[in-house]
């Protein structure tokens, strides 16, 4: 083959194929039962017209060629791009299917280059370019459409999955909340500490988990994550599996035994580096969790927690979660990246069209207060209990440090849930 080597050339290709394809697209088409006159027929050696198929026909082979050319200048984004108007234009046109396949293997992307080849063996079953772009990328196909295959059998798992979980949760009056996941609007929108006010947003309830509640095997209760949160020691502990009827106390128990000292008493050293005054003892400790969603569910400040009100909400939220962890890939974070600031400026504009202003903020949420003997499903279903991310959140603190002192300041404490009598 005669390549030129003078990337000017193709530079100068790729223009005159763009102006061309711009003025193929200025053509009006003539119907299909068109009939000339004899004075059109005269005009049209130097204005000659086209019918619709005959202008697709033309517009495919400028982009294939359009394809070719960026071909020669590596540009494989646009070859691709080129290709795939042409097919769509024409898809007999075999040179664009090949052209398409060789883009998608240059971009890596098994799959879609496995589909042109297949496109391209459509139309010409004995096309020498494309079986050989065919043998040469059959094992990377296969792998890339087993591993789709798995994707969305997950996919289809998890949808069951979360479907169990709000059928659930409506039947027992579980409530469910989400977060912002994420923390601006636009690219270039910087924060000064972004760590620090991702994880003030976020106020505890990490959204990146990935654990759903589950029910036990064997037509059992169901389990739950919990998160128990120490903010004076600005450390935690995350339970995957928290079981329904679980009482409170028997799971610190576990965590923070009672440890004797020497002399037989209660003050001995706990097991935890970061208890330095040894106060995390099960008999020691405060349990609350935070109430959300109160007053007005249609206006919700950003940094607030958000009810889920039905099925598909509860669904998107989940997978969006998902995607921009990277578990669907960077295409699909860059999608859930779009929606979710879509969804983060409608919120904002939302407050500030009823407050004025970002920093009028809502006051601290309130607590409740946990009695050690209640179970998990009794928080579960406490009428003010919302339930952020899939993943119930508890927050512990040492009777008498001053952190705890602090945080009622901040916090009015509304009740307490205890034990329900037997």
């Amino acid at each position: 083959k005669n390549v030129a080597k003078n990337l000017t050339y193709y530079r100068d290709a790729v223009n005159h194929y763009y102006e061309a394809y711009h003025w193929a697209n200025r053509i009006t088409p003539k119907d299909e039962d068109f009939v000339p006159t004899p004075e059109e027929l005269l005009a049209a050696e130097d204005e000659p017209f086209f019918t619709e198929k005959e202008l697709d026909e033309m517009r495919s082979i400028i982009c294939a060629n359009c394809a070719l050319a960026h071909m020669c200048l590596k540009n494989w984004g646009f070859v691709r791009d080129e290709a795939k108007k042409a097919v769509d234009f024409n898809p007999t046109n075999v040179k664009a299917w090949y052209r398409l396949a060789k883009a998608h293997q240059m971009l890596q992307n098994w799959e879609e280059a496995g589909n042109a080849i297949d496109s391209g063996l459509e139309q010409s079953s004995n096309n020498k370019e494309l079986l050989q772009l065919q043998k040469l990328l059959a094992e990377k196909v296969r792998k890339a459409r087993l591993h789709r295959q798995q994707r969305e059998r997950a996919r289809a798992e998890r949808t069951s999955r979360i479907k169990d979980v709000w059928r659930y949760c409506k039947e027992e009056d579980i409530a469910l909340g989400r977060v912002s996941l994420v923390a601006t609007v636009k690219d270039d929108e910087c924060e000064e500490n972004e760590a620090d006010s991702m994880e003030q947003r976020w106020h505890h309830h990490y959204p990146h988990t990935g654990q759903l509640p589950k029910r036990q095997q064997g037509g059992g209760g169901w389990t739950w994550p919990v998160l128990f949160v120490y903010p004076s020691h600005r450390q935690s502990d995350f339970i995957e599996h928290f079981a329904e009827d679980e009482i409170i106390a028997l799971r610190m128990a576990q965590m923070f035994p009672e440890q004797e000292d020497e002399d037989g008493g209660g003050d001995g050293e706990t097991e935890m580096p970061w208890d330095y005054n040894n106060e995390f003892r099960c008999s020691n400790l405060a349990v609350y969790f935070e109430v959300h969603c109160e007053g007005d569910d249609k206006v919700i400040h950003p940094d607030s927690v958000e009810r889920l009100k039905d099925q598909g909400s509860a669904m998107r939220f989940y997978e969006s979660s998902r995607a921009l962890k990277g578990d669907e890939g960077p295409e699909m974070a860059n999608v859930a990246r779009c929606m979710e600031r879509k969804h983060l400026h409608n919120q904002r504009k939302a407050w500030i069209k009823k407050h004025g202003s970002l920093w009028s903020k809502p006051d601290p949420c309130p607590v409740i207060q946990v009695h050690p003997a209640v179970t998990l499903g009794q928080i579960l279903r406490h009428k003010r209990s919302v339930v952020p991310n899939f993943l119930m959140t508890l927050i512990l603190f040492p009777a008498n440090h001053p952190a705890h002192y602090d945080f009622l300041k901040d916090h009015k404490c509304i009740g307490i849930v205890e034990p329900k009598d037997t």
